[in-house]
């Protein structure tokens, strides 16, 4: 079917069949979503049809596109050449502690150029952005301000709204729908820096391999994880399972923290609280010293670390893969394995909580 023969209700009925609707109709709904010519039932319709048949490759590019088409994008001639962003879908209803933006911050203090893509909390207490801002970091910047804090001190963030506007067309029935939607699977795979790189956390297990080929169809050096109780980071409470997509081919692989010396935890160490409480946990576990968040949080400070060390070892693979043009030929889990004490070392150090300070000095400094 053309462009100009899709119809609201043409689009709403292939997606609701049983063979669901062609790539086409759905970039030509997510272009009628983002230009605001959708009412909030056509979007509400059209969204859950695809979350309830379920998106394929085809249909998250097409997404993806369409938000990059109207996204504010980052000269790639102006941040480093190579550059990881740590990622995840949300949704996961584990109220943890903001794993992914503490292991932004150690693999940017390990020496990775970061830009992170992230919004405020929609499902948590405390989303990037919030911990980001509550830390002193300027989070709405330019394009060039993100990447000039990216060539300074190794790390910048892209504050979502500020770089996909077209996406507040759907905000207000996102929010009443209260679900997680293909929105969600579109937003990580949209940064607008582009990386080389990502490490991506999936809550949705049906979603994970369909993102890594979305990513590994455009030449991204990305390992999409989704422990297997439900996390979107690699889970240090029981297995992982992790779509490699580092080297030639695709892969589907199971990592156990067992097999980097480290005990599985109970998921409760891992869990946050209110928005003070959280940043109050980042701060604790990223300060170098056994006794960073004082003798009662001990247990709960070294659980996070060590999930911050792998999931920071895994976005260092990605990176290192990127950087070299190709994985080597050992496993996943035996290069997360070696990778691990890299980042145990700049926790230890207090490397990633300097980091902090520097990166909100320089955020606001370049911010326009």
């Amino acid at each position: 079917m053309t462009d100009s023969a899709w119809t609201w209700p043409t689009v709403l009925a292939a997606a609701m069949s049983e063979t669901s609707v062609p790539p086409d109709g759905v970039a030509w709904a997510m272009d009628r979503i983002l230009d605001d010519q959708a009412t909030s039932a056509q979007i509400a319709a059209f969204v859950t049809a695809l979350r309830v048949r379920g998106e394929s490759p085809e249909h998250v590019r097409a997404l993806v596109d369409s938000m990059m088409e109207r996204a504010v994008l980052i000269d790639p001639e102006q941040r480093p050449s190579v550059v990881v962003d740590v990622v995840g879908t949300g949704g996961d209803g584990s109220n943890s502690v903001n794993i992914s933006t503490m292991t932004a911050l150690v693999v940017a203090a390990a020496g990775a150029p970061v830009i992170k893509h992230g919004n405020r909390a929609a499902s948590s207490a405390t989303g990037s952005a919030d911990a980001l801002e509550a830390l002193g970091v300027r989070i709405e910047l330019s394009g060039a301000a993100v990447a000039a804090c990216t060539r300074e001190v190794g790390i910048g963030f892209c504050f979502a709204p500020a770089f996909h506007p077209a996406l507040r067309f759907a905000g207000p029935t996102r929010r009443e729908l209260g679900v997680p939607t293909v929105f969600n699977v579109a937003g990580p795979l949209a940064n607008p820096a582009r990386p080389e790189a990502m490490l991506v956390g999936c809550a949705r297990a049906e979603s994970a391999p369909v993102m890594a080929q979305v990513l590994a169809d455009r030449g991204v050096s990305v390992i999409v994880v989704r422990g297997d109780d439900g996390l979107d980071e690699i889970s240090t409470t029981t297995t992982t399972r992790a779509w490699d997509a580092t080297g030639a081919e695709l892969q589907d692989v199971v990592l156990d923290p067992r097999e980097w010396g480290i005990t599985r935890v109970d998921a409760s160490l891992l869990v946050g609280g209110s928005a003070e409480r959280n940043v109050e946990l980042l701060e604790a576990s990223l300060r170098p010293g056994e006794a960073s968040g004082g003798a009662e949080d001990a247990p709960r400070v070294a659980a996070i670390r060590d999930a911050v060390a792998v999931n920071a070892a895994a976005a260092l693979v990605a990176f290192d893969a990127a950087v070299n043009h190709g994985a080597d030929t050992e496993s996943l889990s035996e290069r997360i394995g070696s990778a691990i004490p890299r980042a145990r070392a700049v926790l230890e150090s207090g490397d990633a909580w300097a980091l902090v300070s520097r990166w909100a000095d320089a955020s606001n400094r370049v911010a326009d």
